[in-house]
């Protein structure tokens, strides 16, 4: 059996030593791809990582270098300029520096005695202000060490399949303000097979990469004289979108919800009843018009709110749906900022649900059965976790747990697997985050529902009930996709831009031989357009094999070749991009097979 290199007791990690020192007895973390075994070794050879460059570049300054999703990364500033070409040399040294089996130590000082140990480090003092506690723990390994909690390896011989993936720049602490730093980001696995995996992923991923397919498929782009992060769709893209937004409309109908719209400007004062004013304000825009406060909507539920208050509601009119695709705007930092996946304007499908208490279950499982439809539609496996109250947040500890109750009844008593994200919540309630898994195996947050009593309480909102007095409703905050912009990156990069037949931006490209073809196609054109199926004709003057070529790259799902035989014949010889075949059908065959098709998107 292998050696144990940390301790977990009551959901911490201890190192051995801290665990030896504190003579603690828990549960045995051995070396291998789990969760706790990765942050210890992930941990160890970040500072790995931190000990070599300070090897080969003995200037260098260090920040922090925490453990991250699949991987760690480390702040530092340095005098030379370190680029992606000089990782294969920090990699050695990183190698050279493990295989002497370091012992890896930890001490303490008083954080007095730290601030004047790295006096001549402006960056240790940095990490030293954000450190509240008196005394701090120091990790050594031969002749480097850094401030840290850990908890790290016994010693270096462990860290052996590592790999160091990027350099990028990162401002110090965040604040775009500050200075920039360098970072290198790595990652590493107890075994050299999962992190051939983990690259081969990673390589697959670039391939894939939302941004580079959104530029090659014409679907959107970013003009720096629009702004950063302000998304404008192309023709291709906008068809795509427009075709997965028709889809969810019908569906959200079907389901009994009521489209509403809401401005997308609000005057500051409604932002401070609701709490966003002082909650989130950071992350708003804000305006004066006539010498009045507005901001600029980071969320639809105000709007929603004010529709709720439009009329007086009774206890028969619940559950009260109401839905719409909102445009808002978030401050995002310029650093944060990528292609689709986080953007300063998007497009939430947004739907907010008003119901008596007692209604809160069966709500949020049809918003979950909801979910299930789109998600097997789209083949994506997902996860449901709970979130909780964060450290800033309105109203009562009562009310907060009051609505994360409800949200765990729902789902226990229907055997939905679930985990918590102790703190996560949104400031007004608690959540259900809805994880993806895209076909690379990663993660990503989308769908939402948040069971709020808080803004009910705000806004003074009430219904009639079967006695005739006024009762609160409970607000249900509900996002399937999250928003249309990172939805619709995500698909790109799950489906490597191939996308389904029914939101494909280009469903069909027909390509005509010779001119006297030309007819015919413009005939199949118009009778894809009655089914509302968007095709191109491609009939410039090329070699019919170039044509074919180009509209191969634009990934469109099918191709249909017209010669003499076709038009004799009314026939097309379709070329099936997804089932990879080729066939000859009829004209009438071909429409009813497009049919089909599209009758595969059930809800």
């Amino acid at each position: 059996m292998s050696e144990a290199i940390a301790i977990k007791k009551e959901g911490r990690i201890y190192d051995l030593q801290t665990a030896k020192e504190k003579n603690l007895s828990g549960e045995e973390i051995f070396l291998d791809n789990s969760e706790d075994s990765l942050e210890v070794l992930r941990h160890s050879t970040a500072h790995l990582m931190a000990q070599a460059i300070k090897s080969l570049y003995p200037d260098a300054k260090f920040f922090v270098g925490p453990v991250i999703k699949d991987g760690f990364y480390y702040d530092f500033r340095v005098k030379e300029k370190i680029g992606d070409k000089d990782l294969k040399a920090i990699e050695k040294k990183m190698k050279e520096l493990a295989s002497k089996k370091l012992d890896i130590e930890k001490y303490y000082i008083s954080k007095k005695e730290a601030i004047e140990k790295f006096k001549d480090d402006d960056l240790k003092q940095e990490v030293l202000k954000n450190i509240p506690d008196e005394t701090v723990s120091i990790y050594k390994q031969g002749d480097f060490e850094d401030l840290c909690r850990g908890p790290h390896l016994p010693n270096t011989k462990y860290i052996k399949n590592f790999k160091l993936t990027k350099v990028a720049g990162a401002y110090l602490g965040g604040d775009e303000n500050a200075e920039m730093l360098t970072r290198i980001y790595g990652t590493a696995f107890a075994d050299k097979e999962s992190l051939k995996e983990y690259l081969h992923l990673l390589e697959e991923a670039k391939k894939r990469d939302h941004r580079k397919l959104g530029s090659e498929l014409k679907l959107f782009m970013f003009d720096d004289q629009i702004g950063a992060g302000l998304p404008i769709w192309l023709p291709n893209g906008a068809r795509l979108r427009s075709k997965l937004e028709k889809m969810l409309f019908k569906v959200h109908r079907l389901r009994g919800y009521e489209p509403v719209r809401g401005p997308e400007l609000l005057k500051s004062e409604v932002w401070k009843i609701s709490g966003h004013y002082d909650n989130y304000g950071e992350n708003m825009y804000f305006t004066e018009i006539d010498g009045v406060e507005y901001g600029i909507k980071p969320m639809n539920c105000l709007g929603h709110i004010k529709v709720y208050q439009s009329d007086i509601r009774s206890y028969r009119d619940l559950p009260l749906k109401f839905f719409e695709y909102g445009v808002v705007h978030r401050h995002e930092k310029s650093g944060v900022l990528h292609g689709l996946f986080r953007v300063r304007e998007f497009t939430q499908d947004d739907a907010h649900i008003f119901c008596t208490p007692d209604q809160i279950k069966e709500n949020v499982l049809e918003i979950l059965d909801f979910v299930d439809n789109i998600m097997r539609i789209f083949d994506f496996d997902y996860e449901m976790e709970i979130s909780t109250k964060p450290d800033k947040a309105i109203g009562s500890d009562e009310i907060w747990q009051k609505a994360t109750d409800a949200l765990k009844e729902a789902l226990d008593e229907n055997n939905l697997p679930y985990g918590i994200d102790e703190g996560g919540g949104a400031f007004y309630g608690p959540k259900i985050d809805i994880k993806i898994t895209d076909a690379l195996k990663r993660k990503w947050q989308c769908g939402t529902i948040q069971v709020d009593f808080n803004l009910p309480e705000r806004f003074d909102l009430y219904y009639i009930n079967a006695e005739n007095e006024k009762e609160r409703p409970v607000m249900l905050h509900r996002a399937i996709l999250g928003s249309f912009e990172r939805f619709i990156g995500i698909l790109t990069e799950h489906t490597a831009g191939e996308f389904p037949f029914f939101i494909a931006p280009t469903q069909v490209i027909i390509v005509p031989i010779a001119d006297s073809h030309k007819d015919y196609a413009l005939e199949i054109k118009r009778a894809l357009m009655e089914l509302e199926v968007d095709s191109e004709i491609f009939d410039k003057n090329e070699s019919l094999n170039k044509r074919i070529r180009t509209a191969e790259k634009q990934r469109v799902p099918m191709i249909l070749v017209i010669g003499d035989e076709e038009v004799q014949n009314r026939t097309v010889a379709l070329r099936d991009r997804r089932k990879r075949e080729k066939s000859n059908l009829s004209f009438d065959d071909f429409i009813s097979l497009i049919k089909e098709k599209l009758d595969e998107v059930r809800f």
